[in-house]
Parts: C-alpha cells; structure tokens; sequence
C-alpha cells in the first residue's frame, strides 16, 4: 500500500517538473520526462509493484531464487568444465580419447621438426621453465 503511494506521488511530482519544463519552452525535456514519470504510475497500474513488495517479503520466493541461483551456478560450472577439456563428451570408462593430427595439405606441413639429440620431440620443456621463472612461479 505504501509503495503504491509512493510510485503514484512520484509520477505526480514528475509530472509537475514536465509541466513547469514546457512553460519554460523546453518541450522535448518535458516530453521526456513525462515518460519517465509515467513509468512508476503503469507500475501500480498493472500490479507489478504489488507483486514485488509481496516477493520481496516472502520466504519462499527467497528460497525460489537461491534454488535458480545453484542451478545456474551448476550449469556455469559445468560449461566451463567441458571448455576446459576442450569440447570432450564424457566416456564411459576406458581409455581417453587421444588426438589426431589433422592430415597435411601443404608442404610445409608434410616435413616434421626433428628433435634434439637424446630427447623426444615431447620432452623439450626449458623454454616454458624460462617463462614460469620469470614470472616467479
């Protein structure tokens, strides 16, 4: 009820400002504020401010959004755990699914760098041991 008073007073008020501001020539500032004003009074016309002093005040509503709160934080997880596997279905069980090189359709792909002497092409981890102590890690 008071919520409704208020709205209803402020669209009042709003719609005074329009008026001294179109008695001043200044009618496209009037206009706008018209609009803004109306915006509080089509509220408790169509009952939204009603149903959302009742919300604000119900337990139930209260538990309604901290159940849509942990749905969405388990859908935002679980999202950002597939992007992190990088697009992979769950398998059930067994051996993961290992990656394919893509084939080669040009030249430049078809000769492979060779690897150092006394290491595989895998093991070569000195430059990243380099960044990881430069940044203190």
């Amino acid at each position: 009820m008071i919520a409704e008073t208020i709205c209803s007073a402020a669209a009042v008020a709003g719609l005074g400002i329009a008026g001294v501001t179109a008695y001043r020539k200044r009618f496209l500032s009037a206009a706008r504020i018209v609009a803004y004003s109306l915006v509080p009074l089509g509220l408790v016309m169509t009952g939204a401010v009603e149903w959302l002093a009742d919300t604000a005040f119900s337990p139930v509503a209260w538990a309604g959004f901290g159940v849509l709160g942990a749905a969405w934080l388990l859908f935002s997880s679980t999202r950002a755990i597939e992007r992190r596997r990088g697009g992979r279905k769950e398998t059930t069980g067994g051996a993961e699914p290992r990656a394919v090189a893509p084939a080669a359709s040009s030249p430049s792909r078809a000769v492979a760098p060779k690897p150092q002497t006394g290491q595989s092409a895998g093991e070569d981890f000195s430059d990243i041991e380099a960044i990881l102590k430069k940044h203190g890690i």
